[in-house]
């Protein structure tokens, strides 16, 4: 069933324009309440509760008073946690023994932009069917529950400090960082007073950046998607290495002290060398974006190699269907599941650091072994439900690029989720070649329209 509101992660869009409307979100509180009450069937007089939490975007006290009235006039309790990270909220749904959790954030985009996006009791996302039936509920008008059965909201003053106290936990507790000075740009988003404490808590001198919001700044020129903050703040102020975060917290960039940065796929090769060290890698999940260098370095190591479909929704059921520990993307997020049930950027950094104190290494010592193969991304604009995979040229084009590059390539066409675009990707050991290949098949996909 095709969905209506929800896309990958979520609902997403501008403020002010649908969906991102103060009516519509309260709308999608009662559908989102109603589908609990329906679900949870507790005993009379009982309320099924939800978390809410979000980032630092101004929008967000106006949405977040939309989705309590909305979850309140269901039914539901609310419990208003503040500005936390993503993955807080996950952790704290669980910890608390609720029956959802619900964040207002828009990730890495602009200020202007918000998003709600869900997870259930037991910190994961909601699966397709639980979306798919608040979609239904929406389509419904809205009522109102009578006024004896009506939700109640209250806020947790100690949310932030919890999620430190579980962040550390995540560390093994006979290390710590002292003698580490880290570069820590948390993007004036939700990690902001958080991320900062964890490390220092465990002995790391910390050098803060994007700890500053302000409503309207959060990824402006500092995160995980502007590489250049962390490398600038790394080089600047002499330190040993950097940590980026994105605006809601689960996504991880990193620089080493030469300002090399490493990406999603880089740090979890990190992770997973520590992990066959103690015996516990049968496998590792990435998705159709991850480097083939990348995949060819996980098999070298002995463990198997899944891709999932991009999003880490899709990395979490192939971690779950497999039995895997780790995955994640290029992008950063990574989902360590022996830790956590979502990506965390926060926890994620201080695996990598875990290892790397383990193994008296630096960021470039252990990746000295991990070659990235050239790739070559290109976007082109087609017609909206164009059916490109019955194009005979195209699959001509594809066909002579895979056969040109053999066992040490490959081709992927994905057609964009937000834009009318197909993404072309080639990826091989030689960069000419790889250039040479996009090229004609981009160009088979432009003639399919002419």
């Amino acid at each position: 069933m095709a969905r209506k509101y929800f896309g990958t992660d979520g609902v997403r869009g501008r403020v002010g324009v649908a969906p991102i409307t103060p009516d519509f979100v309260m709308r999608l509180g009662y559908a989102a309440g109603k589908t609990l009450v329906a679900r949870e069937k507790l005993a009379a007089g009982q309320h099924p509760a939800v978390l809410i939490g979000k980032d630092t975007r101004v929008s967000g006290y106006m949405l977040e008073a939309a989705l309590e009235a909305g979850f309140a006039a269901a039914g539901v309790n609310v419990i208003l946690a503040g500005p936390i990270p993503t993955p807080a909220v996950a952790y704290l749904t669980r910890a608390l023994r609720l029956q959802a959790g619900v964040v207002l954030s828009a990730s890495h985009n602009p200020y202007y932009d918000n998003g709600i996006k869900f997870f259930s009791a037991a910190g994961s996302k909601l699966p397709d069917a639980v979306e798919e039936e608040i979609e239904a509920h929406l389509d419904e008008p809205m009522g109102c529950a009578e006024s004896s059965l009506l939700g109640r909201a209250k806020r947790i003053d100690d949310a932030a400090g919890r999620y430190i106290e579980f962040c550390k936990s995540t560390f093994p507790g006979d290390l710590d960082l002292r003698g580490l000075k880290i570069a820590l740009d948390c993007a004036h988003g939700a990690a902001y007073h958080i991320a900062p404490k964890v490390f220092h808590e465990l002995g790391a001198e910390i050098v803060s950046v994007g700890v500053q919001p302000d409503g309207m700044n959060i990824n402006d020129g500092v995160g995980a998607t502007v590489p250049a903050s962390i490398r600038e703040a790394v080089l600047k102020h002499g330190a040993d290495l950097g940590i980026s975060l994105d605006g809601d917290g689960d996504r991880l960039l990193m620089c080493d002290r030469a300002g090399e940065l490493y990406d999603g796929d880089k740090l979890l090769y990190v992770i997973a060398r520590s992990l066959k060290d103690e015996g516990r890698l049968p496998g590792v999940v990435g998705t159709l974006m991850s480097n083939l260098g990348f995949e060819h370095a996980i098999k070298r190591l002995g463990a198997d190699f899944v891709r999932a479909k991009v999003g880490d929704r899709y990395v979490l059921e192939q971690l779950i269907e497999h039995g895997y520990r780790i995955g994640g993307e290029n992008s950063g997020h990574i989902i360590c599941l022996d830790r956590h049930t979502t990506g965390d950027g926060i926890v994620s950094a201080l695996q990598v650091l875990a290892s790397l104190r383990l193994r008296s290494e630096t960021l470039a010592q252990a990746c000295s072994d991990l070659v990235f193969y050239p790739q070559r991304l290109i976007n082109v604009r087609m017609k909206n439900g164009f059916d490109w995979r019955s194009d005979t040229g195209i699959s001509a084009a594809i066909e002579v690029a895979e056969r040109e590059l053999g066992d040490s390539g490959r081709v992927l066409l994905r057609a964009s989720g937000t834009e009318p675009l197909l993404r072309v990707l080639v990826e091989g050991r030689d960069a000419e070649l790889v250039e040479q290949l996009g090229r004609q098949i981009a160009s088979a996909v432009s003639s399919a329209f002419e």
